[in-house]
């Protein structure tokens, strides 16, 4: 039986019979069997390759702290466009032209009857519900500072502070989605189709989201995790290999997501039908709007979290990816579009770096990845590049020292 929160991954992928596991083609050709995707017909430029549910998602502690209003389950930003940008602009009197692009609808919001959290309509409440919220709801502790999970959310907001790339939660409901199944077994073996790594990679993994005092830390988070979740049927991922491990699959494969019902507003905005005069009007409005957001928000336009995706996280990395994932629909639905032609055969590979760190040299990307993704790449551009020398300019020597969380705002959180 399929479980409702993995039926969308598995049926991208029994519906779109374009796209095939890496394993198999591996296996085929006599090679070690390894994690990707591959095109199993033509995939033409701007076609979307699939759509991915997440198996478990969560907004960042920071972020959610900071009012950026999500639903609880799907990410969907809950503000309206024009509240979107008062908050950010920090003046409660602007007034957005156009209001009826603006696609929130706040009569469908719902919120948990116990402890209050709020969803974008019945549905997302209900499959909250179903899934992890019942070991979850805090019901009248959600504000108080004892309540076990209130205590790790907090221990994590002190240790992973902004910009964020990972969130505790997301840990928190994959546990309790075991907790809660019926099928315990199904969902520790959905769990486990996610990358593992040695203990040696799980530990420069942990390092990096934590910092220097990340044994302290991480002991810290487990006894926390322990007292606020733990279940003799998952007893492994208490310990402190399996909690680390558990730490090094969110780190590895956890999939940015960002929303934003401002930034939908001007996409709608941008497909209006407008003579030449309102369209200069309305475009230089857009345009100073962002650069006034700018300057009193900085770069935290949106609503952010992360999810675990079966799919997206086969997609192995390249500089010079024909394919890119982003969030059209407002919520945690991941869209992957090719960005060139793909003929059948041809594996599809996204990038783990934005668009400034992929124009850096061969070395100062590999740095990134390395202590990132524990990796070096060889895709045609690397390969290209290999006799370069293992230098960077002046200007990228100067940020060498910022390639940590800071530089891992993805363009894949892009709305």
């Amino acid at each position: 039986e399929l479980h409702s929160a993995l039926a969308a991954s598995v049926l991208v992928l029994l519906s779109l019979p374009r796209v095939c596991a890496a394993a198999a083609a591996a296996a085929a050709a006599g090679l070690e069997a390894g994690k990707g995707l591959f095109a199993t017909r033509n995939i033409r430029k701007g076609e979307t390759v699939f759509v991915e549910r997440p198996v478990v998602s969560s907004q960042f502690l920071w972020n959610a702290l900071y009012n950026y209003r999500a639903c609880d389950h799907c990410l969907r930003a809950l503000e309206t466009a024009e509240e979107n940008a008062q908050r950010l602009l920090g003046k409660s009197s602007l007034v957005l032209p156009h209001p009826e692009q603006c696609s929130i609808r706040k009569d469908l919001h719902q919120q948990c009857p116990r402890c209050q959290v709020m969803y974008c309509s019945a549905e997302c409440r209900q499959a909250a519900l179903e899934q992890y919220h019942q070991v979850l709801c805090l019901g009248p502790s959600r504000d108080d500072p004892t309540h076990p999970l209130n205590k790790l959310q907090e221990a994590w907001r002190n240790m992973h502070y902004p910009p964020e790339t990972s969130s505790i939660m997301l840990m928190a409901r994959m546990v309790a989605t075991i907790k809660q199944a019926k099928d315990k077994e199904w969902w520790i073996k959905a769990f486990s189709q996610f990358c593992s790594k040695t203990a040696n990679e799980e530990e420069e993994i942990v390092h990096k989201l934590l910092g220097d005092k990340f044994k302290g830390q991480l002991e810290l988070l487990r006894l926390l995790f322990t007292e606020a979740l733990y279940d003799e049927y998952l007893s492994r991922w208490f310990t402190p290999e399996g909690f680390r491990s558990l730490f090094a699959l969110v780190g590895t494969n956890g999939q940015g997501i960002g929303t934003s019902s401002l930034s939908q507003w001007v996409h709608a905005c941008d497909a209006l039908d407008l003579p030449m005069l309102q369209r200069e009007e309305l475009d230089a409005f857009i345009d100073q709007l962002y650069k006034d957001i700018e300057k009193e928000s900085g770069e935290f336009l949106n609503c952010e979290g992360s999810g675990l995706y079966v799919l997206q996280s086969c997609c192995n990395h390249s500089c010079i990816p024909n394919a890119e994932t982003s969030f059209p629909e407002n919520n945690f639905l991941l869209h992957l579009t090719a960005l060139e032609d793909i003929e059948a055969g041809e594996e599809i590979c996204i990038s783990y770096l934005d668009c400034c760190q992929r124009e850096r040299s061969r070395h100062s990307r590999n740095k990134i990845l390395r202590e990132n993704y524990l990796f070096t790449c060889s895709c045609p551009k690397c390969l290209a590049q290999a006799d370069d020398a293992d230098v960077t300019s002046d200007e990228e020597e100067e940020g060498e020292g910022e390639t940590d969380d800071a530089e891992l705002e993805d363009e894949m959180t892009d709305v």
